[in-house]
């Protein structure tokens, strides 16, 4: 299996750290996107997450769904 790279392991690293902020397990993300019409399992976003591979899409709807407004890249 390919490494991640650096920007893979950065936005995976962002995303964990803001639902570890704000509490939000896998299995409640997993709610809260389906409640924005996304339908993911609680095993796949894990492998996402723990990959670091998703799209813009993903992160943003993410971040969407936990109520996160603003993010800090340092």
């Amino acid at each position: 299996m390919p490494e991640q790279s650096e920007w893979e392991m950065q936005a995976a690293n962002l995303l964990k750290s803001e639902l570890k902020r704000k509490g939000v397990t896998y299995a409640l993300l997993v709610e809260k996107l389906a409640n924005i019409g996304i339908n993911e399992k609680e095993v796949n976003v894990a492998n996402k997450l723990s990959r670091g591979k998703f799209s813009a899409a993903f992160m943003l709807a993410c971040l969407k769904s936990i109520g996160s407004a603003s993010l800090h890249l340092d």
